[in-house]
């Protein structure tokens, strides 16, 4: 099973990865102010997860795919890594469907 590692950034933020079972970094989060803001987006993903519809799929500038989850009022909660195929991206938006809804959050101390 996968899980939601929480860090604090070097200027004070809070942020959020969520790993799949084999330890990759599937969806990274913004900065977050307070540990509870950061709380509540793991929340997000892991409703919104459940929606295929609140993946954006999207190229890089360097033309590799990538996918935002967004919430339900339109901000993005999390950004995948660059993958090198279409098919790979979406491996990986089935991955994060998968694994957030129960996925334990996990804080590290940096």
């Amino acid at each position: 099973m996968g899980k939601f590692v929480v860090t604090t950034r070097k200027n004070g933020e809070f942020q959020f990865v969520l790993k799949a079972s084999n330890g990759q970094v599937i969806l990274t989060s913004q900065g977050y102010k307070t540990k509870v803001s950061c709380m509540n987006g793991i929340e997000s993903v892991k409703k919104n997860s459940q929606d295929a519809a609140k993946f954006d799929k999207k190229i890089a500038s360097n033309g590799k795919p990538f996918f935002n989850l967004m919430a339900t009022n339109g901000q993005v909660i999390g950004s995948s890594q660059m993958y090198a195929s279409d098919a790979t991206c979406k491996q990986g938006i089935e991955s994060v469907r998968n694994n957030a809804p129960e996925a334990p959050v996990v804080e590290v101390e940096e």
